[in-house]
């Protein structure tokens, strides 16, 4: 027996076989349909998302226009100036997420956070008020580790945000158009910053795992279908990448159009600790309304997770998750917190928000005479911008306790 086994090892060093490798049990790992977790147990993700805090969005702020994070960041600068806006992304940073928030959500019964975040954190790219993010990534994620730690929750960490853009839309602060699949300098990039993450973090057990990309190849193009072709290869190119440093934590892939589209995938034997991702924000709240994310899971024998989940009525997503438990699908809804409410903590509005802030950013600024016309008095601004700061903290956040509670997390 002993020498089968050296055999075996020998062969699938020799062929450099990742099927042939057993998987490290400090991790929660891929078995089947079913994610297990180090103590053998069945890992079912239930939790949230930490929106907005590393990858702003518009509509959470309370902007519709200006709905992507350099739309955001032009805007602040047009009428506040850099160094001020500058200040205000590091304020917004330290206070929109901070280790209360991540108690609170264990306190709800959650097991999992999912942390959107954007590439630029792992350049030196302008981003969030600095030119030079190559620490700044792992600043971040490092802290959530340790209070997730702290809590007992899972993280999984999404590249909410790819290098060219891979959705062609605002959620992907792009410009547009998936550039990243026809940019090989772009998927170079989005290759390395996961291996630079994977090499960090490879012994790291609180992490679940790396969802590659979110929501890739929007439906609005001509070319879709190509772009779509080109999915499985890059998800594969990246895998390698990861492969070469960390043969531990799952790796997640989405379907393109929204996480909803799965019939470009034909090879889920590539790896063997991989699964997929779906997302659902509307439609009947039945397992019929899945049954392709169903039918996937079941063909491919990998589990299947409802990344994001959300913005409907309680009632819907009480029953929505009574469908995601009843057929194996775990869930983590969108997002943890924003502006108002349709979320777990609500933030209210500065007093002059929609007049001052929400104003500026709907008006005329194609030219200087429209930026100069529409230019708010900056004094009142910035206190907005204080106001919101202090707003989004956790102990004066609004418990949305009826969301809370269609959640079903406990």
């Amino acid at each position: 027996m002993r020498k089968l086994f050296f055999l075996l090892t020998v062969v699938c060093w020799l062929t450099g076989s990742i099927s042939c490798e057993a998987k490290d049990t400090k991790f929660v790992h891929v078995d089947g349909v079913n994610l297990v977790k180090p103590d053998g147990g069945k890992l079912f993700i239930q939790g949230t998302n930490l929106g907005n805090w590393l990858n702003p969005e518009g509509y959470m702020f309370g902007l519709s226009k200006t709905n992507s994070a350099w739309m955001i960041d032009l805007m602040l600068r047009e009428a506040i100036g850099p160094d001020e806006t500058a200040a205000f992304w590091q304020q917004f940073k330290e206070n929109y997420i901070t280790e209360a928030d991540i108690r609170f959500i264990a306190s709800t019964g959650a097991n999992t956070i999912r942390l959107p975040f954007n590439y630029k954190l792992f350049t030196d790219e302008d981003y969030m008020g600095l030119t030079n993010n190559l620490g700044e990534g792992f600043r971040w994620i490092d802290k959530v580790v340790e209070w997730c730690r702290k809590a007992g929750l899972y993280l999984i960490l999404d590249m909410h945000d790819c290098p060219g853009s891979q959705t062609g839309d605002n959620i992907d602060d792009g410009f547009g158009y998936p550039w990243l699949f026809e940019s090989e300098k772009s998927q170079l990039l989005f290759c390395d910053i996961w291996q630079q993450i994977a090499r960090r973090y490879r012994n790291e057990t609180v992490i679940l795992g790396y969802e590659l990309m979110n929501e890739p190849i929007a439906h609005y193009f001509k070319n879709k279908e190509e772009m779509n072709q080109r999915l499985e290869p890059l998800y594969k190119r990246a895998v390698k990448a990861i492969r070469s440093v960390d043969r531990n934590h799952v790796v997640l892939l989405g379907g393109a159009r929204w996480n909803s589209d799965f019939f470009m995938f034909s090879d889920w034997t590539f790896d063997n600790n991989i699964m997929y991702t779906c997302h659902r924000y509307g439609g009947e709240a039945t397992a019929k309304a899945i049954n392709d994310y169903i039918s996937f899971r079941d063909k491919t024998g990998l589990p299947m997770y409802m990344g994001e989940i959300g913005h409907n009525t309680n009632q819907w997503q009480s029953d929505f998750v009574k469908v995601m438990k009843d057929n194996n699908i775990g869930y983590t809804f969108w997002p943890y917190k924003k502006l108002d409410g349709s979320c777990m903590m609500g933030i209210s509005r500065p007093e002059l928000w929609d007049s001052i802030v929400v104003k500026f950013s709907e008006a005329e600024r194609t030219t200087y005479a429209n930026m100069r016309e529409a230019r708010p008095d900056q004094k009142l601004f910035r206190e907005q911008l204080k106001a919101f700061i202090v707003n989004c903290r956790f102990e004066n956040c609004l418990e949305q306790k009826e969301y809370i509670q269609s959640m079903r997390l406990k």
